[in-house]
């Protein structure tokens, strides 16, 4: 499942945030300035051997044009639950055998510096996929392209429609599971004082009055504060700078010192959350079964309505 979202991230709000990162201005050891890469640095650094580029987008516009050296990804490759035959939950981690196979055969290695950017206006699936390289162990060597193509192209740096094989890549997978979270653990963890839960759907959706994805119960999970994807962006598209960033999750309940989780329908939308919470400093986690999970379960305890009386 793709859901499009919101695109024209600039290179100010990113490379603001970066430079407040690495003062250290409220970040915690660990966090990483440089999970934004700038489209100058990319032309900079776009022969280096190491390099990989990973394309997320429709498949259909990939040949058309892309950045040179590029590899198209999709969700489907690093993820399980797909189509309609399905009965399963959407968009969930699958065995670190697939995503081996998916990684090593776009080039990736265990010293590549791996690049994601969405063609268009995909944010959160690229999110997504830094994620799950992060979860492999190349969290340290991926970054995003501050805006994606479209940045690259208004920076006049060029695209092609020459697609290219590269050569196998041979990657030794690290599991990293503490940026991941089972729906037992936050059983647990509901309420507590140092967890942060966050909701990445829409308001009406965290509130119970609407069911957009048919899902088995509306409402949200207890303590969980709701902080759509959307209110990270500005009016004009733009990522909200630093000090914006940190007052929204500050008002959303995360402290220094707390772990963030962030849950969404299907755990796509969240990887933004989780994306901006590592930026600032961080640590941060993502609940994949998400309220895809949650709800099927009648004996998990939700906050407002219960049941969906309507599903639209």
């Amino acid at each position: 499942m793709r859901f499009k979202t919101l695109c024209g991230l600039v290179v100010g709000s990113y490379v603001a945030l970066a430079v407040t990162m690495a003062a250290g201005a409220q970040a915690k050891d660990g966090a990483n300035p440089n999970l934004l890469v700038s489209p100058a640095w990319l032309a900079e650094h776009q022969k280096d051997a190491n390099l990989v580029l990973l394309h997320v987008g429709e498949p259909k516009d990939f040949p058309a044009e892309h950045i040179p050296g590029a590899q198209l990804i999709e969700l489907r490759d690093i993820a399980t639950g797909f189509g309609m035959e399905n009965k399963s939950l959407t968009l969930e981690l699958p065995e670190m055998a697939q995503l081996q196979e998916a990684f090593e055969k776009r080039g990736i290695s265990n010293n590549s510096r791996v690049v994601v950017y969405f063609g268009k206006d995909w944010y959160s699936p690229s999110t997504r996929v830094i994620w799950t390289l992060t979860y492999v162990g190349l969290g340290d060597r991926v970054s995003l392209l501050d805006g994606g193509m479209p940045a690259w192209k208004a920076a006049g740096h060029a695209v092609t429609a020459e697609v290219k094989t590269p050569a196998r890549g041979h990657l030794t997978i690290t599991e990293h599971p503490e940026i991941l979270v089972k729906a037992s653990w936050l059983a647990d963890h509901v309420r507590k004082p140092d967890v942060a839960l966050m909701d990445a759907r829409g308001k009406e959706d965290w509130a119970g009055s609407r069911n957009p994805r048919n899902m088995s119960r509306v409402g949200h999970i207890p303590g969980a504060a709701s902080l759509p994807m959307e209110a990270l962006v500005a009016e004009n598209g733009n990522l909200k700078s630093a000090a914006e960033l940190n007052e929204i999750f500050s008002a959303a309940g995360a402290k220094r010192g707390s772990r963030v989780v962030s849950y969404c329908y299907v755990g796509q939308r969240a990887t933004v959350l989780w994306f901006s919470a590592r930026m600032l400093g961080y640590d941060a986690a993502l609940y994949d079964g998400s309220w895809d999970e949650w709800s099927k379960h009648d004996d998990w305890a939700i906050e407002g309505p219960a049941k969906a009386e309507t599903k639209q």
